[in-house]
């Protein structure tokens, strides 16, 4: 069922590399890609809640990816606070085939407090802390450094 070289001891880069050196990621960028993150204690229950709908997932997925990640204390951070689980996906190049499925995988994974990677697609917006909305209020009043994402980020 699993290939040998997943029971091999050597340096995860060669065990488990999210990109080989030696190979070109699939369609050599040209995908689109989300992550979620979860509270890591929420993950078995959200995985099945996945594997459910995974026919719907399946036509506009290259490849999903599950990792753990340490908690944090960076305030905008999708791991601040809880040790976590992200739920990767590489989508195809289909915006359109993709956005109602990510719709449904976020709303699937909606109770276990997902938090997005922000530099990937996602349609739902979190909460930003106020801490965060204040500080940058006071140090930013006029804001110069907004720009569309911060002003949707911060309820502006």
């Amino acid at each position: 069922m699993f290939s040998r070289g997943l029971f091999l001891r050597g340096p995860r880069l060669e065990r488990l590399p999210h990109f080989r050196a030696d190979f070109e990621p699939s369609g050599a960028g040209d995908e689109l890609q989300s992550e979620l993150i979860l509270p890591r204690e929420h993950a078995v229950e959200a995985l099945r809640a996945l594997f459910a709908i995974g026919e719907r997932i399946r036509p506009v997925l290259h490849i999903s990816e599950v990792r753990t990640v340490a908690a944090d204390d960076l305030w905008l951070s999708p791991f601040h606070g809880r040790d976590s689980v992200g739920v990767h996906f590489t989508w195809i190049k289909d915006p359109e085939g993709v956005r109602p499925v990510l719709e449904l995988v976020e709303e699937t994974l909606a109770p276990f407090e997902p938090r997005p990677h922000w530099g990937k697609l996602f349609t739902r917006w979190p909460s930003c802390p106020e801490r965060f909305r204040s500080l940058a209020a006071r140090l930013d009043p006029e804001g110069k450094f907004a720009n569309d994402f911060t002003r949707r980020l911060l309820g502006e």
